[in-house]
C-alpha cells in the first residue's frame, strides 16, 4: 500500500461556536496544504465541555445538515480529504452524544459514532453510545474512529481493532498528560494499529470559573487547559510526530496502513489469533461493583533476577528485611520456600506452566498459563527444563485460589493475582484480575518488546487500579507499578497535581541489577473513580465488547 499523510491537529475552542468552526475550518486549510488526506481534529469541536443542564447541551449540539457540519463537509469535498471531527450532537431521537463524524472526499458522511465511555460531567448531559462505531473501509485503509476517555481503557480501541481497523482515529478533550505518555501509544502497541490522535489546547472550561471550578476538582487552574501533544504512533508504539504541550500546531507523517495486518510478535505468536474468547466473558457481564474489601495500605514488596544461588540468597535477605511480596524469576519453587523460613512472606516465581506462589511451607497456589504455545512447543519447554518442578493444578486444588481463569489468592495484605509472562501481552488478563477484585498482580515475564514493560504492564495497572510487580531476566528492565492515592477528581489530592491521573508510580529495576524493592498500596486497588459517575472498571462499555468476547 502506498504510503498515506495522515494529519493530527490540535486547536483551542471556546463557548463561541462560529469562532469554533472557523478555527476547524482554518487548520483544515493547513493540514491540507501540507498533503494530508486524512485529518483528524480533537473532541467537542463545536463548543466547550461546559453546560448549565442537559438542556442546554441539547440546544447548543449540532445537527444533521447543520451550518456547522455542513461546513466541514465542505472543506473535506473541497480538498478530496477524510476528515474526522468529533461535536457534541443532537441525534433525531432526543438524545445527545459525543459524536465523531467521518466526512469522505466528497463531503458525505462516512460514518459517525457516539462516544461509548463517557468522563465525569459528560454524563450529566450526553448520553452513551447504544452500538459500537463501524469500521469504516476506505481507499486510505480501514478506520476506526474513538473518543478520549474511550482510549483510557482498553475494550474500544481493542474492539475496533479485532474488528479489523488499520488506524486507530482519537479525537480528545483532556488535560491529563498521561494521555500522550501513556493511553494513546499504548493502543497501538497491543492492537499493532496506526493511532492519530488529536487533543485540545487552551482553556476546557470557561476561563470566568477557572478559579471555582479549578478548587472543587483540586486541580490548579493553569492545570485545566488542554495538554495537547497530538501525536502519531506506529503500530510497534512508537510516536512518529508529536505536537507541542501549548498552541495550536498540525503534526504530519506518512504512514502505511497495511502494517497493521501483520499481528505477528518478533518471536512468530500472532496476539490477534492467540486471543481466547471463551475466557474473557467475564468482561461482558453487568457490573456488579467490588465484592472484597480493602487490601492493607502499604505492602512492601520486591523484585529479583538471576541465577538461582542468586535469587535464593536474595529472596532470604529481602525477606528478612520486611518484603511481604517477592516475584523472581524461574527458580525452585521448594528452594524459595526454603528461603522464606521463618518469615510471613510470600514468593512468586515462573514455571513452564505459569506462575506459583509459595510460603515458608511450600506451595500454595498456582496460576495456569492461558494462552500458552502449541501442544508440541509446551512439551518440548518443559522437557528441556527438567531441573525446575512443574507445578500441576491438580495437585493444589484446594488451595490454588478463587476458580476462573485468573485465579485470586486472598492473603492477609490483600489479594493476589498472578499472570504469566505470555500472557502479559493481553489486555483482557488484567481485565478479568481486577473484575475478581485484585489488589496486586504479579508478573514474572520476558519482554520480546520494547512496548510491553514501559506502556503495557503501566497500562494495565492504570485502566484497572492494580498494583503491578513485574520481573524480568536481568538482562532487562524490570519495574514495580504502584497506585497512587492521588487519582479521583474532585477529591482531595495529597500531593500536587502533576498533570498525571491515571498513571502508577513506577519504581524502575534496571537491567543488571538484580533486585530492587518498592512499595504498593493494595488499599489503592478498592478505588475505581477517576471522576464522578466513571469507574475505569465497572464503567466499561460491558454491553458492546462482543468483538472482544466472540471469535
Amino acid at each position: 500500500m502506498a504510503p498515506v499523510r495522515v494529519a493530527a491537529v490540535q486547536l483551542a475552542a471556546s463557548q463561541d461556536v462560529d469562532a469554533n468552526l472557523a478555527a476547524c475550518l482554518r487548520l483544515i486549510d493547513e493540514a491540507a496544504a501540507q498533503g494530508a488526506r486524512l485529518i483528524v481534529l480533537p473532541e467537542f469541536c463545536n463548543h466547550l465541555s461546559y453546560y448549565a443542564d442537559r438542556a442546554e447541551a441539547h440546544r447548543i449540539a449540532t445537527r444533521p445538515g447543520d451550518p456547522f457540519l455542513s461546513a466541514v463537509a465542505e472543506r473535506a469535498r473541497k480538498h478530496k480529504a477524510y476528515v474526522k471531527i468529533n461535536v457534541t450532537h443532537a441525534h433525531p431521537d432526543g438524545r445527545t452524544g459525543g459524536t465523531n463524524f467521518m466526512f469522505g472526499p466528497d463531503g458525505a458522511v462516512l460514518g459517525q459514532c457516539d462516544k461509548q465511555t463517557l468522563m465525569g460531567a459528560e454524563n450529566d448531559h450526553l448520553d452513551p453510545a447504544g452500538e459500537v462505531g463501524p469500521v469504516l473501509d476506505t481507499p486510505l485503509g480501514r478506520l476506526g474512529m474513538y473518543a478520549c476517555m474511550e482510549g483510557v481503557i482498553n475494550e474500544v480501541a481493542r474492539g475496533l481493532a479485532l474488528r479489523g481497523a488499520q488506524v486507530l482515529l482519537n479525537s480528545l478533550n483532556s488535560f491529563a498528560t498521561d494521555e500522550a505518555s501513556l493511553h494513546i501509544p499504548v493502543r497501538a502497541a497491543e492492537n499493532k494499529v496506526w493511532v492519530v490522535a488529536a487533543n485540545k489546547v487552551g482553556p476546557l472550561l470557561p476561563e470566568e470559573h477557572l478559579p471555582r471550578l479549578s478548587a472543587a476538582l483540586g486541580v490548579p487552574a493553569e492545570w485545566l487547559h488542554g495538554a495537547g501533544e497530538s501525536q502519531i504512533v506506529a503500530p510497534d508504539g512508537t510516536v512518529v510526530a508529536k505536537g507541542p504541550r501549548t498552541g495550536e500546531a498540525v503534526v504530519i507523517a506518512d504512514i502505511d496502513p497495511s502494517l497493521a495486518d501483520d499481528k505477528r510478535r518478533p518471536d512468530g505468536t500472532d496476539i490477534f489469533a492467540a486471543r481466547r474468547p471463551e475466557l474473557y466473558a467475564p468482561i461482558a457481564a453487568p457490573p456488579t461493583g467490588r465484592r472484597h474489601g480493602s487490601g492493607a495500605e502499604t505492602l512492601p514488596v520486591a523484585v529479583i533476577r538471576g541465577d538461582t544461588a542468586t535469587v535464593v540468597r536474595e529472596t532470604a535477605r529481602a525477606a528478612a528485611a520486611g518484603a511481604r511480596l517477592i516475584v523472581t524469576t524461574q527458580t525452585d519453587p521448594t528452594l524459595l520456600a526454603a528461603a522464606l523460613d521463618g518469615t510471613s512472606a510470600h514468593a512468586v516465581t515462573a514455571t513452564p506452566t505459569g506462575p506459583v506462589l509459595v510460603d515458608a511451607n511450600g506451595e500454595v497456589a498456582h496460576q495456569p498459563v492461558l494462552h500458552p504455545l502449541d501442544h508440541d512447543d509446551l512439551a518440548r519447554t518443559v522437557a528441556d527444563t527438567p531441573e525446575t518442578p512443574v507445578s500441576s493444578p491438580q495437585s493444589t486444588q484446594d488451595r490454588r485460589g478463587e476458580e476462573g481463569a485468573v485465579r485470586v489468592v486472598g492473603l492477609p495484605w490483600g489479594r493476589l493475582a498472578m499472570v504469566a509472562g505470555v500472557d502479559s501481552i493481553f489486555p483482557e488478563v488484567f481485565r478479568l484480575a481486577a473484575l475478581a477484585d485484585a489488589d496486586v498482580v504479579a508478573v514474572p515475564f520476558e519482554a520480546v518488546e520494547q512496548w510491553e514493560l514501559s506502556l503495557g504492564l503501566a497500562e494495565r495497572a492504570a485502566e484497572n487500579r492494580l498494583n503491578v510487580v513485574a520481573v524480568a531476566p536481568v538482562e532487562q528492565d524490570s519495574a514495580v507499578f504502584a497506585l497512587s492515592p492521588d487519582f479521583t477528581l474532585w477529591t482531595a489530592w495529597q500531593g500536587p497535581f502533576t498533570g498525571r491521573i491515571s498513571h502508577p508510580v513506577v519504581t524502575t529495576v534496571p537491567a543488571g541489577q538484580v533486585s530492587g524493592r518498592a512499595d504498593v498500596a493494595p488499599a489503592q486497588a478498592a478505588n475505581r473513580q477517576v471522576s464522578r459517575r466513571t469507574d475505569l472498571v465497572d464503567g466499561r462499555p460491558w454491553r458492546l465488547v462482543q468483538a472482544l468476547t466472540e471469535r
